[in-house]
């Protein structure tokens, strides 16, 4: 069995001090310090709001982007809170993530939720 190098993490807390000390803190030094070779950030819900309202937060974006964290985002709540445009402004990724979301599940995938 092959060991999965590959974490994803399912934001969904629009909660900023909760972004800052575990969400970004913890996919950022998975990949500068190489518990993970991959790092994909889902942002679903309120997060994508956040992302758009908070300058603090775009900041630890741009740094994560830059470190190389995947930072995607699900197109059905971005379009219904009405931020896809600014999202995929800011380099992030904006997809219907339902469907991937499910097969990420039934393979086992690393996956922590927050």
């Amino acid at each position: 069995m092959s060991e999965k190098t590959h974490l994803y993490v399912l934001w969904t807390s629009d909660n900023p001090i909760t972004a800052e000390k575990m969400v970004f803190m913890y996919t950022m030094n998975s990949l500068i310090r190489g518990w993970w070779q991959k790092v994909t950030l889902i942002v679903w819900g309120a997060p994508a709001k956040l992302i758009c309202e908070d300058e603090k937060i775009r900041q630890l974006v741009q740094d994560a982007l830059a470190v190389g964290v995947h930072i995607t985002a699900c197109k059905a709540c971005a379009d219904q809170l009405g931020v896809t445009e600014t999202l995929e402004g800011l380099n992030i990724e904006v997809k219907y993530w339902g469907a991937p979301f499910t097969e990420l599940l039934k393979n086992n995938e690393k996956l922590i939720t927050i």
